[in-house]
């Protein structure tokens, strides 16, 4: 009987291995941003990432699906694998949309931007890496993330602020308004990570 209980450790290893993922994924971003002197590889190498994290997502879920005991509650587990891969998918999302609209170089904000998704991942990345230990640790990683995410907004906000003053391009308004709004919601998906992490930490003290 002892054969068919799953191991818990399995889940956590497989979420540490998706942040890192993650964290991939915000460093491509950023590199891209920072350099942009070939945004198509850049890119290629995100949905790469995407695809990867893709794949743990399923893995996850069929080991929810088969698992008899897991180590915190099955709903947290799909919420969290689900938020995490939401993550990835806004940075690859944002790439694209530098790609698809033709941008010829990123804005200071923009860059600052990706710089706080980047963050947002790191300290989601630290988070998750005290799954299975103590989880009292994971909350002040969850306050960091909270904090990145109001930072972008003001970044985002200025920004679209900045862009309806300055540019007459109605067509390069409606592409830049939503490049910035793309790399913010990016930080959401972060704050929606945390969220579900500080309520395991909630209901597991």
């Amino acid at each position: 009987m002892f054969g068919l209980i799953p191991k818990e450790e399995k889940f956590f290893a497989m979420f540490k291995d998706m942040a890192a993922n993650i964290v991939t994924g915000g460093k491509l971003l950023k590199q891209m941003l920072d350099s942009y002197d070939d945004p198509q590889a850049s890119q290629k190498k995100i949905k790469d990432v995407e695809h990867a994290c893709d794949a743990i997502t399923h893995d996850i879920i069929q080991k929810l699906n088969k698992s008899f005991v897991t180590p915190f509650d099955r709903e947290d587990i799909y919420a969290l694998a689900a938020a995490l891969d939401d993550i990835v998918d806004l940075i690859d999302a944002s790439a694209q949309r530098f790609i698809m609209y033709n941008v010829e170089k990123p804005t200071p904000e923009a860059k600052e931007l990706a710089f706080l998704i980047l963050q947002g991942c790191l300290a989601i990345e630290k988070a998750v890496s005290h799954l299975g230990e103590k989880f009292e640790h994971i909350a002040e990683h969850c306050v960091e993330v909270n904090a990145l995410e109001n930072e972008a907004d003001r970044v985002c906000r200025e920004a679209i602020s900045r862009l309806f003053d300055e540019e007459k391009d109605p067509i390069q308004l409606i592409k830049w308004k939503e490049i910035y709004e793309t790399l913010e919601r990016a930080t959401d998906k972060c704050e929606d990570a945390a969220n579900i992490l500080e309520s395991v930490v909630v209901k597991n003290a």
